[in-house]
């Protein structure tokens, strides 16, 4: 944490005459994000989201000496900042920035670059020294946001561990695929990431969305199994002219730069069923659907509602499990059509579940029967479903290690 002589040193405060000494919360001058699509390009000798500049020295060369702080100028404010890289642009190739991350103090060597994304005054900042790509966008923020986004950082460029080198071994995908994963459509685990909303700065609130689904789901009678929910790090990226306006698709791209924000998403991962088993719907001349009525459940989910009697899906056991499935009070969902996952992907930062258009599947089942081709589906089971005579079945029992022999 910085002192609290840091603190005053780099803190603005916004002070009404009326009020006397009453203070707005201080800021510091803060890397908010980076003009550089690539992240994993990213490294510790970079300026980085979250980065608090406490100084610069504008002396050229690779000359970071940890014992001359005293060249270094401590800086109060963005604009302030601004100035001075404006008067050293033209009298060095290169400077250096004290910057603090977490409780340790960084030195980096940057270029000084005019900031394009202002037109009327010219405003300067900073990139890294060996990459043009990497333009720092800076800004004053509280000491939390400038936590948060340093956290970001870290995961991304992940500098904690330099174990020993490694090296590519060839490795036959092929084979272990078809030897050790009895159903090579079906991935036995899935998941789906939770996007934060516009907004939204606490993690808690994506977690508590994230889970909501999941017990909904459940409730309702979809059979899932959970497994694991992480933290996942999101670059997004927005592509502006100079004027620092959104383009606009089928617009030019000319004269653009593109601006990388990092958000913290949740990924839930989950079991669809405690198994995946596979029917084939096998049409016979004369038939003219599959006779299999399906809708989507308020979580994005696919389910059957109902079977025809003596039609397709009725031969391939769906009416068997439908029946089961009533009694027990779980739906019958579909987790795959074709090897081809119908389940929800993604929730997105304005709410909408990104999902398989249940019309969608309709069309392809209509397209097969006017062909009679066979339809392979994949069927989320409950614990102690009654299985019908299937070509096989997929669930994580299937793979632990084979028992010793006796």
């Amino acid at each position: 944490m910085p002192s609290q002589v840091s603190i005053e040193n780099h803190c603005r405060f916004f002070r009404k005459k009326e009020m006397g000494c009453t203070a707005a919360a201080p800021t510091l001058v803060c890397v908010k994000r980076v003009k550089q699509d690539e992240a994993e390009e990213w490294d510790e000798t970079m300026p980085l989201p979250g980065d608090i500049i406490e100084g610069f020295a504008a002396k050229d060369g690779d000359d970071d000496d940890d014992d001359d702080d005293a060249s270094f100028v401590a800086v109060k404010g963005r604009s302030e900042l601004s100035s001075h890289l404006g008067k050293m642009v033209q009298k060095v190739e290169t400077i250096w920035v004290k910057v603090r991350r977490g409780d340790r103090t960084h030195k980096l060597r940057v270029r000084v670059v005019a900031d394009k994304s202002y037109i009327l005054h010219t405003k300067y900042t900073i990139r890294a020294a060996r990459d043009d790509r990497h333009i720092a966008v800076l800004g004053d923020l509280t000491l939390e946001k400038c936590t948060t986004l340093q956290e970001m950082s870290r995961r991304i460029v992940n500098v904690a561990f330099r174990g020993f080198n490694r090296k590519e071994v060839k490795y036959d995908w092929k084979r272990k695929v078809d030897t050790y994963l009895p159903d090579q459509a079906s991935t036995v685990v899935t998941s789906i990431l939770f996007m934060p909303f516009q907004g939204e700065y606490y993690i808690e609130a994506t977690i508590s969305r994230c889970m909501a689904w999941f017990s909904a789901a459940v409730s309702s009678g979809v059979p899932l199994v959970f497994v694991n929910i992480q933290t996942e790090q999101i670059v997004t990226s927005e592509k502006t002219n100079q004027n620092g306006k959104e383009i606009s698709r089928g617009g030019k791209q000319q004269n653009t730069s593109t601006s990388v924000e990092l958000v913290q998403g949740i990924r839930l991962w989950f079991l669809p069923g405690v198994e995946q088993v596979l029917l084939e719907m096998i049409p016979e001349p004369g038939e003219t659907r599959f006779g299999l009525d399906i809708k989507r459940t308020d979580e994005g989910f696919i389910c059957v509602g109902e079977v025809t009697k003596g039609s397709a899906a009725d031969r391939a056991g769906l009416q068997q499990l439908l029946d089961e499935a009533n009694l027990t009070k779980h739906l019958l969902v579909i987790s795959r059509l074709e090897g081809k996952s119908v389940m929800p992907s993604t929730v997105g930062s304005a709410g909408f579940i990104h999902c398989c258009d249940h019309d969608e599947i309709k069309d392809a089942l209509a397209s097969a029967m006017e062909g009679l081709d066979i339809i392979q589906l994949h069927i989320m089971a409950w614990p102690n479903q009654t299985r019908p005579e299937t070509p096989q079945a997929i669930a994580p029992e299937t793979l632990r290690p084979p028992k010793p022999p006796l």
